[in-house]
């Protein structure tokens, strides 16, 4: 361990989904090219889901940054969280390494789709990229500072 390393140059914020109240709809984060990194861990966040509510996480893949060909990829879903399951406040967490994308026909972007039913809800969510072929890893454009 080398002490001169901090830990935001090995782990990255790769993709966020603002923490927000959002209405009965589908966010994602931006596309994140797994070239840069050999693993990713999306964590989902639930804050106070409303009457009914709903929510799902997965990972989606792509060939590019646009999204061509997105499709999910298998076994990176969530078990829903429901507000009548006494899932409000809670937290989830999806592991992905970049050998699990559909490689043989060039998916090499991921993303994380967070899908909210029912009702309006807080939720949010952060996708930390790890192991970053190049250190530093670079940050998500969306962070304002990182303090040594």
């Amino acid at each position: 361990m080398n002490p001169n390393v901090l830990p935001s140059d090995r782990i990255a914020v790769a993709g966020v989904i603002d923490p927000d109240a959002y209405a009965a709809s589908t966010v994602t984060s931006a596309w994140i090219a797994m070239s840069v990194f050999d693993n990713i861990m999306a964590v989902i966040q639930a804050g106070t889901l409303g009457a009914s509510a709903t929510l799902d996480a997965k990972l989606e893949q792509a060939s590019d940054d646009t999204g061509t060909g997105a499709k999910d990829i298998t076994g990176k879903a969530i078990t829903q969280l429901t507000q009548a399951g006494a899932d409000s406040d809670k937290q989830a967490i999806i592991n992905c390494r970049s050998d699990e994308l559909d490689l043989e026909n060039s998916f090499t972007h991921v993303r994380l789709s967070m899908t909210i039913g029912t009702a309006n809800s807080d939720a949010g969510a952060i996708v930390l990229g790890m192991d970053a072929r190049y250190q530093p890893a670079d940050q998500a454009a969306s962070i304002d500072e990182v303090v040594a």
